[in-house]
């Protein structure tokens, strides 16, 4: 399985081996969106949902969610977070949010996985909290944005606007 580093010359999952790989400054940031009807739009934008302060819980939840990607992923690392944000971003036009969480670590492999983690569990809480609102809600577009740190280097996202800051 040539160029596919979790699989062994048997083509068995591995966990790929870090040990020898020297410890850099990395962080990731990745986002998601989700689309809901106006009334839920509205509902979280005033912050009248029933459940409570929604982005305030996606935010916790996002976070907590990275801190545990290793339990959630096979084959990914428990990694020493330095930091980590979710930030959202409202779009009346489309009636969605967008999550963005962005990652930092000083270690010997990257944060990508736990920043799309933590962009999957706040999209999936904001559901959990308004579905009662609005069951027909959309969670998509989860993408890395960009990532910096490590042997393959930088890398952003092809036509992203990515405004992610890594300075908090």
């Amino acid at each position: 399985m040539a160029g596919f580093s979790h699989f062994d010359e048997h083509g068995a999952a591995v966990m790929v081996d870090v040990g020898q790989k020297e410890k850099t400054a990395r962080r990731a940031s990745a986002a998601g969106r989700i689309t809901m009807s106006a009334d839920c739009y509205e509902a979280v934008r005033q912050g009248s949902v029933k459940k409570g302060d929604v982005l305030g819980v996606a935010r916790i939840a996002g976070i907590m969610a990275l801190k545990r990607t290793a339990s959630i992923i096979p084959l990914c690392h428990t990694l020493p977070i330095e930091n980590a944000t979710v930030d959202f971003e409202f779009d009346d036009e489309r009636r969605s949010i967008t999550a963005v969480c962005t990652v930092k670590t000083t270690w010997s492999t990257g944060v990508e996985m736990e920043a799309l983690t933590g962009v999957a569990a706040a999209l999936l809480t904001i559901y959990d909290m308004c579905k009662s609102v609005d069951k027909s809600m959309v969670l998509g577009d989860i993408r890395l944005l960009e990532k910096h740190g490590g042997k393959s280097g930088d890398y952003y996202a092809p036509g992203e606007d990515t405004t992610a800051s890594f300075d908090r």
